[in-house]
């Protein structure tokens, strides 16, 4: 029986020690936090994003929704920004070098991630989408190509949403 009580106690403690983004996403739930190094160098986390509805984006250059989808969010993303809308891509494949993708990087409008440290990732198929409105909370997660009519019906309600109030000495990504 002391083997199973070590067992747990040991399990218990590794679950103590697990950093704050271990948690899954779940929709409905507060997002948890994440980490972003985008491809100018930016260091970013959820935090920076407070009072946008942010989109984060898994895709693959291979992947031909992927590339369908690029282009109309970033069409999207250039409409939209200034109601409070932020994009992050996030490319899944280790097969591309930075080198590559560092010029796709200089054409879109929002930042492409080099690192992503969290609980988010692909759902074993791309594109990945996860949207989180302006209060911090996932309403959005699934692995599917957003199109016009999918992003205005899932971002258009959340962006016309009033932002929380400000906290002073809070940062906002641009």
């Amino acid at each position: 029986m002391k083997p199973a009580i070590y067992a747990l106690a040991a399990f218990a403690l590794i679950l103590a020690a697990a950093p704050a983004w271990a948690k899954e996403p779940k929709i409905g739930e507060p997002a948890p936090d994440f980490q972003v190094e985008t491809f100018d160098g930016k260091k970013l986390s959820l935090a920076d994003f407070k009072g946008q509805v942010v989109i984060l984006n898994f895709w693959a250059t291979w992947c031909t929704p992927c590339r369908k989808e690029l282009p109309t969010l970033d069409t999207y993303y250039r409409l939209r920004k200034d109601a409070g809308l932020a994009v992050l891509a996030i490319a899944t494949e280790h097969s591309v070098s930075d080198v590559d993708l560092k010029p796709l990087s200089r054409v879109l409008s929002f930042p492409m991630v080099r690192r992503i440290k969290g609980p988010y990732h692909d759902m074993h198929a791309i594109p990945t989408n996860f949207v989180i409105d302006r209060a911090g909370v996932l309403r959005y997660a699934k692995a599917d190509a957003f199109d016009l009519d999918k992003l205005n019906a899932i971002l258009a309600p959340l962006l016309s949403e009033p932002p929380p109030p400000a906290d002073p000495g809070q940062s906002r990504a641009p």
